[in-house]
């Protein structure tokens, strides 16, 4: 007798993906805290492996072990398959999985994968997720191609081939791990335009959505694109190009990060600078050295994020956009947020204030904690760590490896919430959608 353990449990689809992470987490935090793991032969402490298990399926890149030294290959695997699963979404591999052996995608898997990915529907669902995997395995190969051209010459045949797909998967997932060790990330290869520019592609692409590139692949015309896809990337070209203009500035004569630099080093730097806080991870210059101007920017940048529907966290660049266009909106005196033409309704723009508030609300509870757990350290220290860790960004100035056993245990918390959506969270945790039929009597209260 087939048991259904969808209709058994009861389960919504929120709850189905906040619960099919935690197993995700669970099962990845378990095969890290084995002795094959390391390179020493010795079991991680399991706060850290946990840490890191959460970590890259929430493609989050804090980590309190260093990748490259700490991990032998199988626990960099490991590392690697949570990244990809956690970038893509469980649900897209367990369809794919389905697939291969003859199964029906059941109505109630489809809802599930339409909270995963963020689509308006289920129709065409299976086919939206193979076309996400088949675009994503695509990308992946010709960004580990890309970077197999420096990688191989520098670290031999097969160390360079498993950099290469290693760092390809890391930086479209927007994962920000890295295998060079030191904590370095990609400070070496600052002036490097191959391996800076392959990763900084994979970055945004990855970020953009899945959505966006299916209807760019399937381009007719500027006026057939959707308005979510002409919002964000409207909004993703402003954040990249004043980003990089705005980080060159502030760093140019900074002897900590880029004043020693040449004038390509420095132009190579502020784009990377600007393209890996879209949650990404990766560094090419020191974060601890920026200026405060730079951390700043940086924060704002890790905090807003990427797209929705792709493999980035933050509030998503539609988010912060439709804010934008509504206070403009107000400000012009217009009952409607208006955009390119169109009227945005008004439940969107609601959903988009409480993401906004409760990511916000988030970020400050956490930073507040922290205060509380890690004595004395600087408010600039803590803020940063714990917008990176909710924006899924995976940038520190070095406080990561000097977390308590409870701010480990804070920042895995965070980057969970972070990677499944508060909304998400939150109406996973709620037991069910309030139908409210009454209509009180309205009333006015003065604000500003």
């Amino acid at each position: 007798m087939k048991v259904n353990i969808y209709k058994n449990l009861k389960l919504t689809p929120v709850q189905i993906l906040a619960i099919g992470f935690a197993v995700v987490i669970l099962t990845g935090a378990f095969l890290l805290n084995l002795p094959i793991a390391t390179q020493s032969g010795e079991r991680t402490p399991f706060i850290d492996s946990i840490f890191v298990a959460t970590s890259a399926t929430c493609v989050t890149g804090l980590v309190t072990v260093d990748t490259g030294t700490h991990w032998s290959y199988f626990g960099k695997t490991v590392i690697m398959f949570l990244i990809e699963i956690g970038g893509l979404g469980f649900m897209s591999f367990a369809t794919l999985i389905a697939l291969l052996l003859g199964k029906r995608i059941t109505l109630k898997e489809r809802l599930v994968m339409q909270e995963a990915l963020n689509s308006y529907s289920i129709q065409g669902l299976v086919k939206m997720a193979q076309y996400v995997l088949m675009f994503t395995f695509s990308i992946q190969l010709g960004g580990a191609l890309l970077l197999s051209t420096q990688f191989i010459p520098e670290f031999g045949l097969g160390k360079g081939i498993y950099y290469s797909v290693f760092h390809s998967i890391s930086a479209f997932c927007n994962a920000g791990f890295d295998l060079f060790g030191n904590f370095q990330s990609l400070t070496k290869y600052y002036d490097n335009h191959v391996i800076i520019l392959t990763i900084s592609s994979l970055i945004i692409i990855g970020g953009l959505g899945f959505y966006v590139w299916q209807e760019i692949y399937n381009f007719r015309g500027l006026r057939k694109l959707s308005l979510h896809s002409k919002i964000a990337l409207s909004v993703t070209g402003f954040l990249l190009l004043f980003g990089t203009i705005l980080m060159f500035i502030l760093e140019f004569n900074n002897p900590g990060t880029m004043k020693n630099m040449s004038f390509k080093g420095k132009v190579l730097s502020s784009i990377f600078a600007s393209v890996t806080p879209r949650t990404a991870g990766f560094n090419s210059i020191s974060t601890a050295d920026m200026s405060t101007a730079g951390k700043f920017l940086t924060i704002i940048l890790m905090f807003i994020g990427g797209s929705s529907g792709s493999t980035a966290g933050g509030i998503k660049v539609t988010t912060a956009g439709l804010l934008v266009l509504t206070v403009l909106s107000i400000v012009r005196g217009r009952e409607d947020t208006e955009i390119y033409k169109k009227r945005i309704s008004k439940d969107t723009i609601y959903k988009s204030l409480a993401i906004t508030v409760i990511s916000l609300g988030l970020v400050i509870f956490v930073t507040m904690v922290l205060s509380i757990t890690e004595t004395g350290v600087s408010l600039e220290y803590l803020l940063y760590e714990a917008t990176s860790a909710f924006a899924t960004v995976g940038m520190t100035l070095g406080l990561t490896t000097e977390l308590s056993f409870t701010g480990k245990a804070i920042i895995v918390f965070t980057m969970y919430a972070g990677r499944v959506g508060p909304l998400t969270l939150f109406l996973a945790l709620s037991r069910r959608k309030v139908s409210n039929n009454i209509k009180y009597p309205e009333e006015k209260i003065l604000v500003g």
